[in-house]
């Protein structure tokens, strides 16, 4: 769905206010919308939290869209094999998409027991909202690094900004 005023209060609510009855009716949407890219995916990641978030919040929005996304559609569900290692600011709170470039370096892995799983194989990385993809470029660089030979993106929500001269 388009990120806006009337969606804000959605997404908003599934991620800080506990509405996770929200999520079976998010991750049916999902699975329709991206039914071809859940085709071609051997596994569904979603985007991690870093731990120290992860224990504020108790749990991962993006995990809980992706692990629905993993039961209707029947693919594997990898929720711990891409892993934050630094604990970034709020990409809510950077002033540009620099920032938030810049925010993400380094900020995600795929642990060296875990390549493995990754190797050769085309994954779906599962977020609630794009704003300007720093995020998830930032994750799929580390699972190409890791050996993937495609990432995917789905995200619940996207930002859609006006193009230039005001179309």
């Amino acid at each position: 769905m388009r990120y806006d005023d009337a969606s804000k209060r959605l997404v908003l609510a599934l991620k800080w206010a506990d509405r996770l009855d929200l999520s079976p009716a998010f991750a049916r949407w999902m699975e329709r919308t991206g039914r071809p890219l859940l085709e071609e995916a051997d596994l569904i990641v979603p985007v991690p939290l870093h731990r120290f978030r992860l224990w504020r919040r108790r749990y991962n929005q993006a995990a809980v869209i992706a692990q629905g996304l993993a039961r209707t559609s029947g693919k594997p569900y990898e929720p711990s094999l891409l892993q934050r290692l630094r604990a970034t600011p709020s990409q809510g709170k950077m002033p540009s998409a620099k920032a938030r470039r810049r925010n993400m370096l380094g900020a995600f892995a795929v642990p060296k027991p875990r390549r493995a799983e990754v190797k050769g194989r085309t994954v779906l990385l599962v977020d609630d909202v794009l704003t300007t993809g720093a995020t998830l470029d930032a994750c799929a660089r580390s699972l190409k690094r890791a050996g993937a030979t495609r990432v995917l993106a789905l995200t619940l929500a996207r930002v859609v900004r006006a193009a230039p001269g005001g179309i």
